[in-house]
């Protein structure tokens, strides 16, 4: 193959999922099967690179200062669902069971990463709390090592002396998933997150 080709490949294996035999056959594709769609790749990833940008309330996606959710004046700006990153977002989102606000953090805790608060985007929710709008922040980092360091410095440093709720997803068993594939922390999540059946 050509240098021009390899360096297209190098850069679209750099992608998340997107391993040696992926990031080859989409080069192929653009190449070799649909040439005449290259521009217009090219110029919407032009036009999202100068676009696009964090919103300043909540860290996702925008194109003006406030992102479409955060703009929107039906949705409960009082409850606040804290996300690692904006594809949680999106999931929780698309799936319509909730109708507050959001708050990307671009990340977790992780000191051995060099992940610190600083890296994260705490700021902006200590400035939504301390504005007085915010009554509850709903949690919804991983349930690993990271996340849970993560959910501890938030409650102990970002919301304590401040009168706000907080809260935690709840973590079990898949919908249609059967207790021998489950793994232990999976089985201790859905044990500690049991609620009455009445």
């Amino acid at each position: 193959m050509t240098p021009a080709f390899e360096k297209l490949q190098k850069h679209l294996k750099q992608l998340p999922g997107l391993g040696y035999r992926s990031s080859e056959r989409i080069a192929l594709h653009l190449l070799v099967e649909k040439p005449a769609q290259l521009p217009a790749l090219v110029a919407a990833l032009e036009e999202a690179a100068r676009a696009v940008r964090r919103c300043t309330r909540c860290g996702n996606l925008a194109e003006e200062e406030l992102c479409g959710l955060c703009a929107d004046e039906r949705r409960d700006q009082t409850v606040v669902c804290v996300v690692e990153h904006v594809p949680d977002l999106v999931a929780i989102e698309r799936s319509g069971a909730f109708r507050g606000s959001y708050h990307v953090l671009h990340g977790k805790l992780s000191p051995i990463q060099g992940v610190g608060p600083e890296q994260l985007n705490f700021g902006a929710l200590i400035d939504r709390i301390e504005t007085g709008g915010v009554g509850e922040l709903i949690l919804a980092l991983s349930n690993d090592v990271e996340g849970e360091a993560t959910c501890h410095y938030l409650t102990e440093y970002i919301t304590k002396g401040r009168d706000v709720k907080i809260t935690r997803i709840g973590f079990g068993l898949p919908s249609g998933g059967g207790v021998l594939y489950a793994d232990s922390v999976t089985l201790r999540s859905a044990l500690e997150g049991r609620r009455s059946f009445q």
